[in-house]
């Protein structure tokens, strides 16, 4: 396992997690993955950042605060994500990566669906 040296994140917001407590939320993700909720999230093929459709099974489950910065497996904190976006925002918290996404975007039309729009389907 992968934890994160702090001079990787962003200063603004830094937290101490314990590889246990990771391991923890890790453990509610599969259990999460296994809900009908998350079947139909996946159903639907679309990645919440870029917008692109995907088959069910090339999305991921990308928590919006990742683990290491806090963030906790719950149906408010994740979301399907494709491969390419999830491996690229890796830590970064909903502002660093919208701010990213933007510097990315050439036409300034931006369809993206926003990270802080968190949309549970109970």
């Amino acid at each position: 396992m992968h934890i994160m040296n702090t001079k990787e994140l962003s200063p603004l917001f830094t937290v101490d997690i314990s590889p246990a407590a990771i391991s923890r939320e890790k453990e509610k993700g599969r259990a999460l993955r296994r809900t009908q909720w998350w079947q139909r999230k996946l159903a639907k093929g679309i990645c919440h950042y870029c917008g692109k459709t995907e088959s069910p099974g090339q999305l991921t489950m990308d928590h919006i605060v990742p683990l290491v910065r806090g963030g906790r497996s719950t149906r408010g904190n994740v979301v399907p994500a494709c491969k390419q976006c999830n491996s690229r925002k890796k830590y970064l918290l909903p502002t660093e990566w919208d701010e990213y996404l933007k510097a990315l975007s050439t036409d300034g039309d931006d369809q993206r669906i926003s990270t802080i729009e968190v949309f549970e389907d109970c």
